[in-house]
């Protein structure tokens, strides 16, 4: 048998019905003889009550009522299929053939008490009139207690006699013993559709919760086979649904890590390859002889050389803090003083671009435990980023301020801005905003992907707002008191 969800789940639903089916079908067959007992007793004890009320109106007493007892016990009974009711002459014969239907049942020999022929009669002193029990025969006196086990009949109000209850359980005539095997019979036919409304209803059921599912595996063959943008339908809210949201946004980020590597790579790729080229044509002009190697020309292939270092410096401080390599040497720093420090470094570069660059921080800011050289290239990259897209006029701010328990550092420009679709990305190595901006400007597209990096391995977080034409501003968060998590270099 294939072991399929379909298969799996269809014979679960099935297996719930057989159990229900049985279950239910069990308790009425061991119940439905009971119940149709207590209801041929209840029955018969009604009319009991009134046949023996109505001859103790008519006789003043009980006399003579054991030898009419089985004739006013047979009128209790219901009349045979198939048989009218007796006849008014019929039911108006002589005292001497009434006498002989004592504890007779209709249709059988004189003497025997048949089997609907339950009840017994004891009159208001407890002496038994009719006897049920071979402990008290006729004349006996009943005990109290067993006496108030019985039915109280009364005629007009007054206690007259009690109807004592069967001690055991009536047999059935023909018609109630028919009606207990249709009875069985409907339970069968019942269960047996419930069997087929649940093989039914557990296919039905189990495709549509696997449709979803093999939709969910043959994506992500697809995806195996490098077609990493896949999208299922959606077609619910429940786990299912969820599960196939989650999978399209995997499948959407994957493709875009994956386009975002492939632009990185391109993007290392022309980095390297730019200062490289510059190198290699003046030095082949030179080796040639074509251009003389002068200072100038020297200090051009210098400053090439170190763009290189610093773009693989960027990449190995990168790739140390995703692998966690990258140590800090941890101390308490005073936030108002790194400000400070980042803000004197850059202003003469503010003054000749006609930047105004400034600090708006407290003197009794907590300290916060940083590595001093790693907070500062974090300081440095978030101005110079600002100081590049601010133009004259404008102004670069340092604020810094407790908030929620840690210290938010932000470094706020009144420059051009950020798209609200870019903003998500800024963060991403190579990413940058303006697609026709390259290396040549000294902009690399690593320093917000180094600040992030930073920024998380000193256990904080960082945050962005920007409007078009309105300026940028990235928000540093640090907690107080807390250790950074890579080890503490000695």
């Amino acid at each position: 048998m294939p072991k399929s969800l379909v298969w799996k789940l269809t014979l679960a639903f099935m297996l719930v019905a057989i159990l229900t089916a049985g279950l239910v079908a069990v308790f009425i067959r061991l119940t439905s003889a009971d119940r149709l007992a207590q209801l041929v007793v209840e029955q018969q004890r009604s009319s009991l009550q009134a046949e023996l009320s109505a001859y103790y109106a008519a006789n003043g007493s009980w006399n003579g009522l054991d030898q009419k007892w089985a004739q006013i016990f047979s009128q209790t009974l219901p009349a045979p299929q198939g048989q009218a009711a007796s006849s008014s002459g019929q039911q108006g014969q002589s005292a001497g053939s009434a006498g002989q239907q004592n504890n007779q049942a209709p249709g059988g020999p004189p003497g025997e008490r048949g089997p609907r022929n339950f009840f017994g009669l004891a009159d208001v002193k407890g002496v038994v009139i009719v006897s049920v029990d071979h402990a008290y025969p006729p004349g006996s006196q009943l005990p109290a207690d067993v006496l108030k086990t019985g039915t109280a009949i009364t005629l007009n109000g007054k206690w007259i006699g009690t109807l004592l209850d069967p001690q055991q359980r009536p047999g059935f005539n023909t018609q109630e013993t028919q009606f207990l095997q249709r009875t069985n019979e409907a339970l069968l036919l019942a269960s047996l559709g419930a069997l087929a409304a649940a093989l039914l209803l557990g296919i039905l059921l189990a495709r549509t919760l696997t449709r979803p599912l093999q939709a969910l595996t043959e994506a992500a063959g697809r995806i195996t086979q490098g077609q990493l943008e896949q999208q299922v339908r959606v077609g619910s809210n429940d786990e299912i649904g969820q599960l196939a949201n989650a999978f399209n946004r995997m499948s959407q980020e994957v493709a875009r890590v994956n386009q975002l590597r492939r632009e990185m790579t391109a993007d290392i790729a022309h980095d390297l390859r730019t200062p490289l080229t510059v190198i290699s044509g003046y030095i082949e002009s030179m080796r040639d002889g074509v251009l003389k190697p002068t200072p100038q020309r020297l200090d051009l292939i210098y400053s090439e050389i170190e763009r290189l270092q610093n773009l693989v410096g960027d990449l190995r401080m990168l790739s140390l803090a995703d692998a966690g390599e990258l140590s800090l040497n941890v101390q308490a720093v005073q936030p108002r003083a790194m400000l400070d420090r980042a803000a004197s470094l850059f202003c003469h570069q503010a003054e000749q671009q006609g930047i105004e660059i400034g600090v708006e921080a407290g003197e009794d800011l907590p300290e916060i435990q940083a590595d001093e050289a790693r907070f500062m290239q974090i300081l440095s990259n978030l101005v110079t980023n600002s100081l590049r897209y601010t133009p004259s006029g404008g102004k670069v701010t340092l604020s810094a301020q407790t908030a929620s328990g840690g210290l938010e550092i932000c470094v706020r420009d009144t420059g051009i801005g950020i798209a609200a679709e870019e903003l998500p990305y800024i963060f991403d190595r190579f990413h940058r905003a303006d697609k026709s901006r390259h290396s040549e400007n000294g902009e690399s597209g690593l320093g917000l992907a180094i600040v992030k990096a930073l920024v998380e391995l000193h256990r904080g977080s960082v945050s962005v707002e920007s409007l078009p034409g309105s300026g940028t501003a990235i928000c540093l968060k640090f907690p107080v008191g807390m250790q950074p998590e890579s080890p503490v270099r000695a």
